[in-house]
């Protein structure tokens, strides 16, 4: 199985920080952002992951290069004007996906969390796996809620949120390109049909959104509080 790490996005909620340096090559604890995904994928046995990108994408070539020193094979899908995410996976697809591998993990490059990726394995039906935590203070409501049959539904209560971290399988962009648009409205149509489980994670997780944020992951990680 392959991964996409997401790293097209400006960040403008990060300005200043991203002005000159893309969300993704901020640090946390020492290292990168997207430094923490590849050793997380690395160690749950990932070898070749694609990474997206837009804003100032060529500084995050420089700075991972092919991957050699991660244990990866990193590939790199230019997307020049950041395109949203489903367009975007769309047109990373033919990297992701081939007769053998019809799932892959995607993860969004300004998370941080502790959840292993060796807990994810496609699901026997469906089309997505999302990876659900609990609501973090800046978004009480939530997004999905999470059955006892392991179903995700938008239109109950009580809401989990999603992290980030998913499974997809390629039958889901069926008919899709890269101008497709965003994400969930795609996932939301899945689970009308009944075609997308959660997977609760009980750890560690933040959405870097914010320079405040980003303070005080680092603090955190710094301190090894996480």
């Amino acid at each position: 199985m392959r991964a996409i790490v997401l790293a097209a996005g400006k960040g403008e909620r990060m300005r200043p920080l991203t002005l000159t340096t893309p969300k993704p090559l901020l640090e946390a604890g020492g290292k990168p952002l997207i430094v923490h995904h590849l050793e997380h994928l690395q160690r749950a046995g990932f070898r070749d992951v694609v990474i997206n990108h837009a804003w100032l994408g060529s500084k995050i070539e420089q700075a991972l290069g092919n991957g050699e020193q991660f244990g990866l094979q990193l590939h790199y899908s230019r997307e020049g004007e950041p395109l949203e995410t489903a367009g975007g996976i769309a047109r990373a697809l033919p990297m992701l996906t081939d007769e053998h591998n019809e799932w892959f993990l995607v993860v969004n490059g300004d998370v941080w969390s502790d959840f292993e990726f060796a807990r994810l394995s496609p699901p026997a039906q469906g089309d997505a796996l999302l990876v659900m935590t609990d609501n973090p203070d800046h978004h009480p409501d939530g997004d999905f809620h999470l059955g006892e049959d392991g179903l995700l539904v938008e239109d109950k209560s009580p809401k989990l949120t999603y992290t980030g971290i998913s499974l997809l399988h390629r039958r889901l962009f069926d008919g899709l390109d890269d101008q497709s648009g965003k994400l969930g409205p795609v996932l939301r149509q899945a689970m009308n049909n009944k075609r997308v489980h959660g997977l609760y994670h009980s750890g560690k997780w933040v959405d870097v959104g914010t320079p405040e944020r980003l303070r005080e992951l680092d603090e955190q990680l710094q301190h090894r509080e996480l």
